[in-house]
């Protein structure tokens, strides 16, 4: 993960927040909430804790992003976007109605919006723009603006659609205040996470270009568009490179969530063709200013270049208590040969994880074993209490050994494992049809082999990839990798047009809504979604809303781990691993607040470029050449 996806990460990891449920709060105007009971900032702060307030502006920040871009517009399906924008959220270039704290789960503060209500059921939301909001062009950002932009957000981005499925419609009640009426009730989360919204120009979007041609919201594009947020676009090449510039004139650089962060005067993204030529771009310089490790071998090993002994390179781990996202290989079920539970169950034991971490991560990954890992809704033991009553409403439709055995994945940690732990894989392969002839895993009654296909676009995978394929080939199941260039990639998967990926999904401190892009049998139907499994199951599509609806948190992590318990049994994904802290590296060129948010981990936002630091990383360039 490059680091500017760190960025994308606040928002992964705060997509959903749950609104506080005490009636008190109900049609009062509230900026900052939180879950727990309000921000450690109060309603009002001037600025985030951790950062600089006086940090200077100027310099460049140099990043790599791997494979190509081909349009400006990420909130459609086809095409793909260029660094800096993002499918959910404004990326660089737009700003939402509030925006999510860097350094505390489930809270968001004033953007666009200075302040929002809702009523007792939960049935709306009302949002109060903020007077001061401006588009670059210098026009007002309008709640005309908000009502277009969730209209054309929910009929065009299947990601939008679904977080905001229940929302019916936007209406205006003054010049500054727009309502969000919801067509249920009880839905907790939804007047918060109203607050995620990006708003987009709807003067600019209905206009023409240089040409003298209409825009279309509804296909890509590589007009540099209008944007509200602290960056613009300043230069690109199609393919290549794309250069942000900050705003200088930016309307919210005063508002306590931007202070002190957005330091740099441009942000610079070249393109690379794979991993490894991004990585000996950064080793030498001048390409790639940050670089986030992923790889535990790279980093205990590979640290050893000319500019990491001088000191110009400095390799430092940070600390992050952000909860694990799951990650895992992937089965498309849309796909006949992964349609039986067995099937999948047998294809996860072949996962070798305790040698996997051992030789390619000195031990320093954790085995993922929820796919809320790391709080309170990862499930664990046996079912009981609420969690169980919710359960026993689908006991029929579920696995028996689901309320009997509690959940583990096999475990290679005796040389005499290996060989007990495949031998139960081919029993579930034979008691789903498959049988091993002539060395090959194939179907009893047809003799079709079982072969498929791991799709790719980072070649540094293959030391987690190949393991799997080597074991898999121990009980004759033929797996192959094919990596293929980043837009292929993209293009297929928003298709599903694969037998199994590699996937992050990630999760917040409250889930809510998104997990209808994940779970529910819609979102399978549904070119874009992040429902890379295909899962069409009544009985989680009923924990999805269980989870929607719940009626306070104790209710909330009940129906979640209900939720957990049933994708884990149903053995979607081969869980691979996590690793809970940051690691980056970085040329010596910046100045860094003495402490970081350790809710994740690294706000690059917050950092700056010291001049000082930058001409003396030039002289000593200058002198070694």
């Amino acid at each position: 993960m490059n680091f500017h996806h760190i960025k994308a990460r606040i928002l992964a990891l705060g997509l959903t927040i749950v609104a506080l449920s005490c009636s008190a709060w109900a049609e009062e105007w509230h900026t900052t909430s939180s879950l727990t009971g309000g921000s450690k900032y109060g309603e009002n702060f001037e600025h985030y804790d951790y950062v600089n307030p006086d940090a200077p502006k100027g310099g460049t920040l140099n990043s790599t992003v791997i494979g190509t871009f081909d349009s400006f517009n990420p909130y459609i399906v086809q095409g793909t976007p260029a660094a800096g924008l993002v499918q959910f959220g404004g990326g660089l270039l737009y700003d939402t109605l509030m925006e999510q704290a860097t350094d505390e789960g489930s809270v968001s503060h004033p953007l666009l919006a200075q302040a929002y209500q809702y009523p007792d059921d939960f049935s709306s939301a009302t949002y109060r723009l903020d007077p001061r909001a401006r588009w670059h062009d210098g026009q007002p950002v309008t709640v005309e603006d908000v009502i277009w932009s969730f209209e054309v957000l929910k009929a065009n981005s299947p990601m939008y659609n679904r977080y905001y499925e229940n929302v019916t419609e936007a209406v205006k009640l003054s010049q500054h205040e727009v309502k969000f009426q919801f067509d249920q009730k009880g839905n907790r989360e939804l007047p918060k996470i109203m607050g995620d919204l990006v708003v987009l120009p709807k003067h600019w979007w209905e206009g023409e270009d240089a040409k003298g041609v209409k825009r279309d919201i509804s296909r890509a594009t590589l007009e540099p568009p209008l944007g509200s947020a602290a960056y613009r676009i300043k230069s690109f090449k199609p393919g290549a490179e794309i250069i942000w510039e900050r705003v200088p004139d930016y309307w919210g650089a005063a508002l306590p969530v931007k202070v002190g962060r957005e330091n740099f005067d441009l942000r610079r993204y070249r393109y690379f063709l794979d991993n490894n030529a991004a990585w000996q771009a950064f080793t030498k310089g001048g390409f790639e200013d940050i670089h986030s490790e992923n790889s535990g071998r790279r980093w205990m090993t590979a640290y050893d270049f000319p500019a990491l002994h001088s000191g110009d390179v400095i390799r430092k781990e940070f600390i992050s208590n952000a909860r694990a996202n799951m990650q895992g290989f992937v089965m498309n079920t849309r796909r006949p040969l992964f349609q039986d539970r067995r099937v999948r169950e047998a294809l996860s034991y072949a996962f070798d994880f305790d040698t996997v971490n051992r030789t390619q991560s000195f031990g320093l990954n954790t085995r993922i074993t929820s796919y809320f890992m790391g709080g309170d809704f990862a499930s664990h033991g046996l079912p009981q209490g609420k969690e169980l009553e919710i359960l026993e409403n689908y006991r029929d439709s579920l696995p028996p050994e689901l309320f009997t055995t509690e959940f583990a994945l096999p475990r290679f940690d005796t040389r005499q494992a290996e060989r007990k732990i495949l031998r139960d894989a081919v029993a579930l392969f034979k008691q789903a049809g498959w049988e091993i002839r002539n060395g090959r895993m194939v179907n009893v009654e047809s003799g079709q082999p079982f072969s498929f296909e791991i799709l790719e676009t980072r070649q540094d995978a293959e030391p987690t990839i190949n393991p799997f394929i080597e074991m898999l080939r121990k009980i004759g199941v033929t797996a192959t990798l094919r990596i293929v260039d980043t837009s292929q990639y993209i293009n297929r998967v928003n298709d599903f047009d694969y037998d199994m990926i590699t996937a992050v999904l990630p999760q917040s401190s409250s889930p809510g809504n998104e997990q209808r892009d994940y779970w529910s049998t819609r979102a399978a139907n549904t070119p874009g979604s992040r429902n890379y499994s295909g899962i069409k199951d009544p009985v989680i599509d009923e924990l999805v809303d269980r989870v929607i609806f719940a009626d306070d948190r104790e209710d909330l992590i009940a129906a979640t781990r209900a939720l957990d318990r049933v994708l884990l049994w149903s053995y979607y994904v081969v869980p691979q691993f996590t690793r809970p802290n940051v690691w980056l590296a970085y040329w010596n060129k910046f100045g860094i607040p003495e402490n970081q948010p350790a809710y994740l981990g690294a706000d690059i936002d917050s950092w700056w470029i010291d001049p000082v630091k930058e001409q003396a990383l030039a002289t000593h360039n200058q002198s070694a050449n």
